[in-house]
């Protein structure tokens, strides 16, 4: 099973806004949190840092999102803050925006009515490692029967650590809606940690861990209410699309938009009346301060044909930092 979060995520077209690096569970191994948003009270969306409500409504728009995934550190203990930008989303984009939030606490009745009343569709928990088990009989059988109640549609999300029945009873029961399982991985953040607890990286992978995979999908993969989520599927699909759909949006008529969601345009430094005397279209280059961006097959052209010296075809990225990713020179 695939829930609307998830479908979204797929076509990459939620936002992730990262509101809090603060969280009280600090012996989690397999933590991901890299040193700029761990411990920090910084707020991202996405890759944007945000200062101002008018950031995360740019960014957004930038990639055409059909709804935001709130994350930390531990959201719940930024409620004010994470309630409010809630609140903005549904203001600015309507009820039709999805939203989600992921927590490592249970956070009670008045923190649930609290996210519902903001705008919360779905909320995702992830409960301490140690306890996967024994969560019958505890807040975390509470809390999801609470969720439900003040209307929102509760669920799991676990690291892919190993297979756990538990939460199968839980979807059995009714009480959760859906379990996630992303694939265990290591990242620039854990990646010492997770090497010191005898974790390895599989063989031609960059991120997933070897091991667990096969025993959790033999104990919980045919279950039609848990999908497991794969590393490659995260960067291939998720993150790949959503960079298409910012490309789609802030690419120019002239730019190549790539199969990774890249820009391709040539840069040079002619002075632009070249181009007018040329007889180039206005739609084929923009001009910059101290440089002119134009198709790169025409820039290419145009150098092979000596109407331009030099130049280059730059690849980058479509977010606000507009990443370089190569530079090609032409002569």
């Amino acid at each position: 099973m695939i829930s609307k979060g998830c479908e979204q995520c797929a076509k990459g077209g939620k936002m992730v806004l990262f509101v809090y690096g603060y969280c009280d569970q600090r012996d989690c191994f397999y933590c991901p949190l890299g040193e700029n948003r761990k411990n920090v009270t910084d707020v991202y969306a996405n890759e944007r840092l945000v200062e101002s409500d008018s950031d995360i409504i740019a960014e957004a728009r930038r990639m055409d999102a059909l709804g935001t995934s709130i994350t930390g550190g531990e959201p719940q203990e930024a409620l004010a803050k994470t309630t409010r930008y809630l609140s903005l989303l549904k203001d600015e984009f309507g009820s039709d925006h999805h939203t989600h939030l992921y927590t490592g606490i249970t956070g009670g009745r008045e923190n649930m009515r609290a996210l519902a009343s903001a705008g919360l569709d779905e909320i995702r928990f992830h409960p301490p490692y140690e306890q996967w088990g024994s969560l019958h009989g505890t807040e975390w059988e509470d809390i999801l029967y609470i969720a439900r109640e003040e209307g929102l549609t509760p669920a799991f999300e676990i690291p892919g650590i190993r297979a756990e029945s538990e939460f199968l009873e839980f979807l059995d029961e009714g009480a959760a809606e859906f379990c996630n399982v992303n694939e265990f991985e290591m990242s620039d953040g854990n990646y010492r940690r997770m090497q010191q607890k005898g974790y390895e990286l599989q063989d031609g992978h960059m991120s997933a861990v070897e091991g667990s995979k096969e025993a959790i999908l033999d104990t919980m993969g045919n279950h039609e209410q848990v999908y497991f989520c794969t590393s490659v599927f995260k960067d291939a699909a998720q993150h790949r699309n959503r960079l298409k759909r910012m490309a789609q949006i802030v690419g120019r008529s002239f730019d190549e938009i790539t199969d990774d969601g890249t820009i391709v345009y040539g840069k040079t430094w002619v002075a632009p009346k070249t181009f007018d005397m040329l007889g180039v279209p206005d739609e084929f280059y923009t001009v910059k301060s101290d440089h002119v961006e134009i198709a790169w097959w025409l820039l290419e052209e145009m150098i092979e044909d000596g109407d331009v010296d030099d130049g280059e075809i730059v690849e980058q990225y479509p977010t606000v930092d507009g990443t370089v990713v190569e530079r090609t020179p032409l002569a």
